[in-house]
């Protein structure tokens, strides 16, 4: 790996509002590259929407849905041309019947990479991914694991040890329902109270509805497998919910470098250097290994049945 200068954006998309949303990643980007960003990365399904995405019927989702490349990754790269960086960002694709969550990467020139979700599930109609995704750029070998990708440690180990020094970790999450002390929704109201009282809305966005509950598995995932983790996350309105932003840059020792922290669209930008990749523990980690006794990680559990598609708590109890 050599020196390079990343970006992680924050934005409020549009439901199905192709066109708006990539005038939005235009503007971030510009404003990351004037910072001197080489790749800049923006939310999971960031071209498309995507929460909304759980109401669309199978004709609908294939209307909203493209190739790839096809026209949107073309814009994306006539984009990233103009401004000289590559960006990342996320869209849903059609590939003969199936559909997929896809997050691509483009230069001026080319689609460097594309990477399905692995474990999909905003609707049954969208397929799950089957394979892990690594590019090279810039002198740096990229991971790409998409939003509930990275709940699961066996998806950064095997993306780390396919090579990959930096993850691209797309989300659309946070201010959900859910069992755990202090999790649940944002109301609306706070939103859109934010410019009279933000400081109630950094506080539901900074505790266990949000930030709180990132913190406590995010930092891990770079920790222990010894990698940057270029997290990006909407902020606002994201189909009919209140995501809470909090785009982040971490270092392979799970610390923060850059974070969005306004109540608006932003865009951060930092530099990963290799020396902090040498000195982290990950690797260590990953050759310690012993595989010899991982036989039972592939093996059916009797005790659970096999789901690739996540038990969601917010789907099951949202109204």
């Amino acid at each position: 790996m050599q020196d390079v200068r990343v970006a992680t954006a924050q934005f409020e998309a549009r439901d199905g509002d192709k066109a708006y949303n990539l005038g939005v990643i235009e503007k971030l980007a510009a404003a990351a590259a004037s910072q001197g960003a080489q790749l800049v990365c923006f939310h999971e399904c960031s071209i498309s929407g995507y929460t909304f995405l759980e109401t669309l019927s199978r004709e609908q989702l294939t209307l909203l849905a493209e190739p790839v490349p096809g026209p949107s990754v073309a814009a994306l790269q006539a984009i990233a041309g103009r401004l000289g960086v590559i960006l990342a960002a996320g869209l849903v694709e059609v590939d003969g019947d199936r559909l997929y969550n896809c997050h691509v990467v483009v230069d001026g020139t080319q689609l460097l990479a594309k990477h399905r979700k692995i474990h999909e599930f905003i609707s049954d109609h969208v397929d799950c991914g089957d394979r892990y995704t690594v590019f090279d750029a810039l002198g740096v070998r990229f991971g790409i694991l998409t939003c509930y990708d990275n709940n699961l440690p066996e998806n950064g180990r095997m993306t780390a040890m396919l090579g990959a020094e930096v993850i691209l970790a797309p989300h659309v999450t946070g201010c959900l329902p859910s069992p755990m002390p202090g999790r649940g929704i944002v109301a609306p109201e706070v939103w859109n109270n934010r410019d009279r009282d933000p400081v109630r809305c950094r506080q539901e966005f900074d505790g266990p509805k949000g930030r709180g509950w990132l913190m406590r598995w995010l930092p891990t995932r770079a920790w222990e497998n010894g990698v940057y983790i270029v997290y990006a996350n909407p902020i606002g309105v994201e189909g009919g919910t209140i995501k809470p932003g909090g785009s982040m840059i971490l270092d392979p020792f799970g610390e923060v470098v850059a974070e969005c922290r306004q109540l608006a669209d932003e865009v951060v930008v930092a530099t990963l250097v290799p020396e902090k990749l040498e000195l982290a523990s990950g690797a260590s980690y990953i050759r310690a290994r012993r595989p010899e006794l991982y036989q039972s990680m592939t093996a059916p559990n009797p005790h659970l049945q096999p789901n690739k598609r996540p038990e969601v708590y917010w789907k099951k109890h949202r109204s």
